[in-house]
């Protein structure tokens, strides 16, 4: 597994959406590739921060702007 292929799988790692295989690889990968360990850390600390912000406390012009950056990025 390259940085790549962990990158576009980061999400189903983190949701335990993984077969074995691919999540032994995935783990190999982080094991090995100090960036891709930090990467990990800081998406899962983001998860963890954006998952304690209660909606009505981000700013609607914030959420349409995230939302429009998702929905253009491939």
């Amino acid at each position: 597994m390259d940085c790549q292929d962990l990158v576009e799988l980061v999400t189903a790692y983190l949701e335990d959406d993984m077969d074995p295989d691919a999540r032994a690889r995935f783990e190999t990968h982080l094991g090995e590739c100090s960036g891709c360990a930090t990467y990990l850390e800081q998406i899962e600390q983001t998860v963890h921060t954006l998952g304690t912000l209660p909606p009505e406390e981000l700013d609607p012009a914030l959420r349409d702007r995230l939302l429009d950056a998702f929905r253009e990025w491939r």
